[in-house]
């Protein structure tokens, strides 16, 4: 699955997001609202890791939301 399409079912996939990164808030996951970036953003502040860090493991995310957003 491509981020296109994560961010086409966000809605799913924010149940997902939430259970990977559980220090995200609703309202996080809401301002998100898809976008990539800002949860890459988030996922950083919220665990104070540095952004590398962050968007590899969004990117992990992405990569394993085909089986844990959409089934």
């Amino acid at each position: 699955m491509n981020w296109d399409q994560v961010e086409g079912k966000w809605k799913q996939a924010s149940g997902a997001a939430k259970e990977k990164w559980g220090k995200l808030t609703d309202d996080d996951l809401q301002q998100i609202d898809g976008k990539r970036d800002q949860l890459v953003g988030k996922v950083q502040e919220r665990y104070g890791i540095a952004r590398e860090e962050a968007d590899k493991q969004v990117e992990e995310f992405t990569g394993t939301c085909q089986t844990t957003c959409c089934s």
